[in-house]
C-alpha cells in the first residue's frame, strides 16, 4: 500500500527576538496601511491642500484642468513636504525606541502621538476645540488630559474653516472679472454670448501673470508655520 504523507501544524512560542521584532513590524506596517487613507485625511495637512486646490480649479472655471488625479498628486506630496518633520520626531521618540525593546507599547503609542498632536493643536481653533470639549463634558486641566479623538475633530473644523477662508480670497479677484466681462457683454447688447467664454482667458492670464501656482503653493506652505 501507498502511504499518505500526513501534515501537521503547531504553534509555538518563538525565542529569538529578531523574530519577534520582524512581525511586529509587519503588524505595524500592515495597520499604517490599511488606516492610511484616513491617517492622511484626518491628522496631516492634506485635508486643507486639497480644499484650496479645488477653489483654485472653480474660480479659474477650468472645468477638470488640472485633472483630480494631478491636484491630489500635488496635495500628497505637499503633505509629504509639511509632515516629514512630524513623522520623523514621531518614529525617533516612539517607534524606533519600541522596535528596539526599550519602551513599552503604551509609551511608545502615547511619545509617537505626542508631535502629530502637537501639530495639530497649533493648526487647531481654540473655539473649536472648545466645542468638543463642552460637548464631551469634560474639563481639561491641559492640553495632555485632551483626548485625541477630540483633538482629531476639532482639527478638522479648524482645517475646513481656514481652507475656505483661503479659498474666499481666492475667489475675489476671479469673480471681478467675471463681473467686469459680463457688464461690458451686457453694455454691448450681446445678451446670449456666455461671459464664461470670455472671462476664462483673462482669468488664466491673471493667474499667470501673478504666477499663480508658486503664489498659492507658497502660502499654504506658509499657513502651516
Amino acid at each position: 500500500m501507498i502511504s499518505i504523507p500526513q501534515v501537521s501544524l503547531a504553534v509555538t512560542q518563538s525565542t529569538n527576538p529578531s523574530t519577534l521584532n520582524s512581525a511586529l513590524q509587519m503588524l505595524i506596517i500592515l495597520t499604517v496601511l490599511t488606516l492610511a487613507p484616513s491617517i492622511v485625511i484626518l491628522f496631516t495637512s492634506f485635508t486643507r491642500i486639497i480644499i484650496v486646490l479645488g477653489f483654485v480649479r472653480s474660480a479659474l472655471g477650468t472645468q477638470q484642468t488640472p485633472p483630480t488625479q494631478i491636484l491630489v498628486g500635488i496635495a500628497l506630496f505637499l503633505t509629504f513636504l509639511i509632515m516629514t518633520p512630524v513623522m520623523e520626531k514621531s518614529y525617533a521618540e516612539g517607534i524606533k525606541p519600541y522596535t528596539d525593546g526599550k519602551i513599552s507599547q503604551e509609551i511608545a503609542i502615547k511619545k509617537s502621538m505626542d508631535p502629530i498632536r502637537e501639530f495639530m493643536f497649533k493648526q487647531t481653533r481654540k473655539k473649536d476645540l472648545l466645542l468638543f470639549v463642552r460637548y464631551a463634558k469634560i474639563q481639561p486641566q491641559s492640553k495632555e488630559d485632551i483626548p485625541t479623538h477630540i483633538l482629531v475633530a476639532s482639527f478638522v473644523i479648524s482645517e475646513l474653516t481656514t481652507a475656505f477662508q483661503m479659498g474666499f480670497v481666492l475667489f475675489i479677484p476671479f469673480l471681478i472679472i467675471d463681473i467686469v466681462i459680463a457688464t461690458i457683454l451686457m453694455a454691448m447688447g450681446m445678451m446670449m454670448l456666455p461671459p464664461v467664454m470670455i472671462s476664462m482667458p483673462f482669468k488664466i492670464l491673471l493667474f499667470l501673470l501673478v504666477d499663480g501656482w508658486n503664489l498659492i503653493v507658497r502660502s499654504l506652505l506658509l499657513s502651516f508655520n
